[in-house]
């Protein structure tokens, strides 16, 4: 187990500003992800999973797909115009960031790959506000992306009718290949983010309707699990 991917039972009660005790109830419900549990009783929490729940970025954007608050202008691309100068401006920040730069035209096409997909295959059905949340933190090394769109399982059933879960669309998604023509490209995208992922120090959670799937940088494998709660469309959460 690596040291610094996972910190312990008591450091995340810490950064969380919650009680052991509901820790443990949210590893009962599933709320946190992942817990190692040591053979003397002792658990850890992958550091990932933490970031998540204590990103104020994450949380603006859950509150505005989920709840329907408002946001900050600096944070919405009603097109897809202003979305690419805001992910040009993103891209030169991280040029600047020593820490980044090795990886810093994977992160924008990552970036610009997921924030494309929601104007693609949204376009003239927007079934609530159109246009994308976009927010990056590059000290926090934090990216986050979410829509108000029709949602992966929806746009999925276009092509393969016999879908029924969110769950098993994001999985589709990720993994096979659909159809070169739109509006199904759009799982087809997804599958280059997830190579880029699974090759690079790049994390990502994403959530569509009740599903959310984890991707640990370097890594190839899914995490697939189904929630509580049903969100509109698609969140991102990038980190590196």
């Amino acid at each position: 187990m690596k040291k610094e991917r996972y910190i312990s039972i008591g450091e995340a009660s810490k950064l969380l500003d919650v009680s052991i005790m509901t820790l443990r109830r949210w590893d009962e419900s599933g709320r946190l992800g992942s817990v190692i549990k040591q053979p003397k009783g002792n658990r850890y929490y992958r550091r990932e999973d933490v970031e998540i729940l204590t990103s104020d970025l994450l949380q603006r954007a859950q509150d505005w797909v989920i709840s329907g608050k408002d946001i900050k202008e600096e944070y919405y691309s009603r097109t897809s115009d202003i979305f690419q100068a805001r992910l040009v401006s993103m891209e030169k920040l991280l040029m600047q960031d020593n820490e980044a730069i090795q990886i810093f035209s994977l992160l924008v096409s990552v970036t610009g790959e997921i924030g494309n997909n929601s104007f693609d295959h949204n376009l003239g059905q927007w079934p609530d506000v159109p246009g994308t949340f976009f927010g990056y933190d590059i000290e926090k090394k934090q990216i986050v992306l979410a829509d108000r769109g029709l949602g992966v399982l929806a746009t999925l059933k276009r092509v393969k009718t016999g879908l029924r879960y969110d769950k098993d669309a994001l999985k589709v998604a990720f993994t096979e290949i659909v159809s070169g023509r739109a509006p199904e490209s759009r799982g087809n995208g997804l599958k280059y983010v997830r190579q880029v992922v699974s090759q690079n120090p790049i994390n990502l959670f994403f959530q569509s309707g009740n599903a959310k799937l984890q991707m640990l940088g370097g890594g190839n494998e899914l995490n697939l699990v189904e929630m509580k709660g049903n969100s509109k469309g698609c969140i991102a959460f990038i980190t590196y």
